[in-house]
């Protein structure tokens, strides 16, 4: 009877310690898993430290805890993106457990220096187009993760510019032409601009003094609002891009947060944060045994509109009471 009773102690016991380690379980015992991050930013910026800290909550929110029961390892281009091969090969060498890598074109380089470590894909424009993964609902292979791509989100962004600049009839749309995800994007466009009665003035842009020679053409053509086209290398130069558009009295907009910060007209599109937030769940699935193969990819649910008022007073415009109300903030 004696007997009985201590194994039964020693059952609840150990279901106990089982159920408190909650998510470390599925690792071996004494292993720490480690996550490796992989941004195209610079770690001084104050946003991109915000996407960082957004994914570390979403890890607390599962039961993970930094320097207990997981550890992050961090790697930045600091804006150069031709450093992402060196430092996804040095988190393979590290033997990173998962891969967490922001962008398309971070993701990318992820993919070509590992086929065996599970890659965790977030702020990326069209997974499937960039031959990242197969489908969204079977990515089969070892990344997964999350788009902030969803249907007509360029199309919304070209009838908020409308709505701010009625009369507009050219719209200059600046894009990254070695991103291979703004082709769709642009056609999104070209089809939301005849429905709207707009023409679209495409313009490339590969390095700062791109840019430069693009705002040039916008004006020698007399584009009366811009558009910016989601790229890594256009959120690093958001804050030339915004001061370029006020200089020459452009209503832009762009997608996902920063831009109006750095003193651009509007965002719209998913909150980046809720988008690194959610990616922890893709990482807690696959610590506990899941097949990125098998993992669909998942789109944005939380959209944001920002408005800096501002900007648009520098320009001159009168924002509309309407979609005032319908922003979900507004800088002044």
């Amino acid at each position: 009877m004696r007997l009985a009773l201590i194994r039964s102690a020693t059952v609840v016991i150990l279901f106990l310690l089982s159920a408190s380690l909650g998510t470390a379980a599925a690792q071996p015992a004494g292993k720490v898993p480690r996550i490796g991050h992989l941004s195209p930013g610079f770690p001084t910026d104050p946003m991109r430290e915000g996407f960082l800290e957004a994914f570390r909550q979403g890890l607390r929110e599962l039961g993970y805890v930094e320097g207990q029961n997981i550890a992050i390892e961090s790697r930045w281009t600091e804006g150069k993106d031709d450093r992402l091969p060196a430092l996804a090969a040095d988190l393979v060498r590290s033997k990173v457990d998962v891969i967490v890598a922001e962008t398309g074109a971070a993701t990318r380089a992820a993919q070509q220096a590992t086929r065996t470590i599970p890659i965790v894909m977030s702020l990326v424009n069209d997974p499937v187009g960039s031959g990242l993964v197969a489908s969204l609902a079977r990515p089969g292979g070892n990344v997964t993760g999350l788009t902030i791509m969803s249907p007509d989100l360029v199309g919304k962004q070209l009838e908020l510019l409308k709505e701010v600049v009625p009369r507009v009839s050219l719209v200059a749309l600046l894009r990254h032409p070695d991103n291979p995800a703004s082709a769709a994007q642009l056609r999104e466009a070209e089809a939301a601009a005849q429905a709207l009665g707009v023409r679209l003035q495409t313009l490339a842009a590969r390095s700062p003094e791109e840019i430069d020679g693009a705002f040039a053409a916008m004006t020698k053509e007399r584009a009366g609002a811009l558009l910016v086209i989601p790229d890594a290398l256009f959120w690093n130069l958001r804050r030339q891009i915004a001061e370029l558009a006020v200089k020459r009295r452009l209503p832009s907009i762009r997608m996902g947060e920063g831009y109006p910060e750095a003193g651009g007209l509007m965002s719209y599109g998913p909150s980046y944060v809720d988008v690194e937030r959610r990616a922890a769940t893709f990482v807690d699935k696959i610590l506990k045994g899941a097949n990125p193969a098998d993992l669909p990819v998942a789109q944005p649910t939380k959209f944001e509109l920002v408005i800096n008022m501002k900007t648009a007073k520098a320009i001159g415009l009168t924002i509309p009471q309407p979609l005032l109300q319908r922003a979900d903030q507004i800088i002044d």
